[in-house]
């Protein structure tokens, strides 16, 4: 076995589980159990997040999407069409040229869409970590699970070799008993 694992071993032995960081232990508890380590990271982000992070995610992932772009735009235009041309007609419109409310009315979207897409990110931001953390804790059992497999693989190979060695053994003791019998025949004996 090699020196390394020999070293480890004997460390965990001495020290217990508690010297390791708390996702090693739990991947050597599951894999002593025998239970997987996968997770879903999105079933996980899901169980903690409460409701203004759900809305928050939502308006976030609604800002940034042509539909909203596209919407606004045509809200917009809309605006300046009303005020400049239609009501124009009609008496000068409730926000004309320079467009004062528009301009207010979009620096308070600007003021609160901002924000919550900068939670959202931040949020996106910890998924990514608790994924990155999952696929550790998956890389670590699938390297613990493999180093077992070698182990097995150089057991197996090792008695192969030991039934093999065996079983030569023994014919070359059989030809060794039957060249000293053949000599023993041809060989007068000694007067």
């Amino acid at each position: 076995m090699d020196d390394k694992v020999v070293q480890l071993a004997r460390q965990l032995l001495d020290s217990g589980l508690t010297s390791l960081p708390e996702r090693e232990q739990r991947v050597i508890l599951l894999i002593a159990k025998r239970r997987h380590v996968t997770r879903d990271v999105n079933g996980v982000v899901a169980e903690s997040q409460s409701f203004g992070e759900r809305l928050a995610d939502r308006v976030a992932q609604l800002g940034g999407s042509w539909s909203f772009i596209l919407v606004f735009t045509g809200m917009l235009a809309g605006w300046v069409i009303v005020n400049t041309v239609v009501l124009a007609k009609a008496g000068g419109g409730f926000d004309p040229y320079p467009y004062i409310f528009l301009n207010l009315i979009l620096s308070m979207v600007a003021a609160l869409q901002a924000p919550v897409i900068l939670m959202s990110q931040n949020r996106q931001a910890a998924r990514d970590r608790l994924a990155a953390s999952l696929d550790y804790e998956i890389n670590l059992k699938a390297e613990v699970e493999i180093m077992s497999l070698h182990e097995k693989l150089d057991r197996i190979r090792s008695e192969h070799l030991e039934g093999v060695l065996r079983e030569q053994s023994g014919k070359v003791d059989e030809l060794s008993r039957a060249v000293r019998a053949a000599l023993a025949e041809r060989t007068p004996p000694a007067a």
